[in-house]
């Protein structure tokens, strides 16, 4: 494990357009292994946005082994950085599935598809979309694990808790945070309370632009920010470091302390 894990967080707007999309993970992606990262953090939806025609996401969905992807994973190789990004993937039953793929060395490394769909504040992502009925996901990056989730999850936190159970000391939250009243809110407390509770950093990448707030935040495990954007296009930049993380952890010691399990058994989405 490293001393220090150089985490980055890309932030754009996803056009229509999918190679436009791809043309921008590039250039994020090429940043970012400049700057040493160890982990790049890409927004939800980065394959395609319809913001006023939701359904849409259905025509432009690919499979992982399709253009958008094959580039996305194309682009790791040689480069020890493990990328994370938010793609669409078509389903059986006409709808797709949100799937998240972490990319390194020119390779699929790991998958996770997006258990809570956003079905509330009068949208139903639901309708377009399959839920996830896969466990939580944790992978290596570094020698830190690294759990993911997805937008509407981070409002979950027996989710991030059983990452947390399975050894992350990092969460990854690709999202593409709705705007609304006091929504901007909504997305700092739980990403703080995310890590506070878990004492674990989280690097959520906030997808930008006419209906997405943006606001890409990486927090440390005491629950401080230490790198946030605003609502336009950009790259920001953290270390995680071992030492940190094993003193927040001696200082607020949560995991040790509590009294309740969390169960992993998957229910059924309403």
């Amino acid at each position: 494990m490293k001393t220090q894990l150089r985490i980055a967080a890309g932030q754009f707007a996803s056009a229509e357009d999918w190679s436009d999309n791809l043309k921008t993970c590039h250039q994020l992606i090429d940043a970012a292994a400049a700057g040493g990262a160890d982990l790049l953090v890409l927004p939800e939806g980065s394959l395609s946005l319809f913001v006023d025609e939701p359904a849409r996401i259905r025509e432009a969905a690919q499979p992982l082994d399709g253009p958008f992807v094959r580039g996305l994973v194309e682009r790791t190789r040689g480069s020890s950085t493990t990328v994370i990004a938010g793609v669409h993937v078509p389903e059986a039953d006409g709808r797709v599935s949100n799937v998240l793929v972490a990319a390194r060395d020119g390779e699929i490394v790991a998958t996770y598809v997006k258990l809570h769909l956003y079905d509330a504040f009068g949208r139903r992502e639901s309708d377009n979309v399959v839920p996830g009925t896969n466990a939580p996901v944790v992978i290596d990056c570094a020698g830190w694990k690294v759990g993911l989730m997805t937008c509407y999850d981070v409002r979950f936190p027996e989710l991030a808790r059983l990452l947390a159970d399975q050894g992350a000391q990092v969460l990854a939250l690709p999202a593409a945070w709705v705007r609304g009243p006091a929504k901007e809110w909504h997305w700092e407390v739980m990403v703080t309370a995310r890590a506070l509770e878990n004492t674990c950093y989280v690097a959520a990448s906030g997808e930008c632009g006419r209906r997405n707030i943006g606001a890409s935040m990486i927090v440390d495990p005491l629950g401080i920010t230490r790198a946030r954007l605003g609502d336009a296009p950009g790259l920001l930049w953290a270390d995680a470091d071992a030492d940190e993380l094993a003193g927040a952890r001696r200082t607020l010691p949560v995991l040790d302390n509590r009294r309740f399990a969390v169960d992993p058994r998957l229910e059924r989405h309403a």
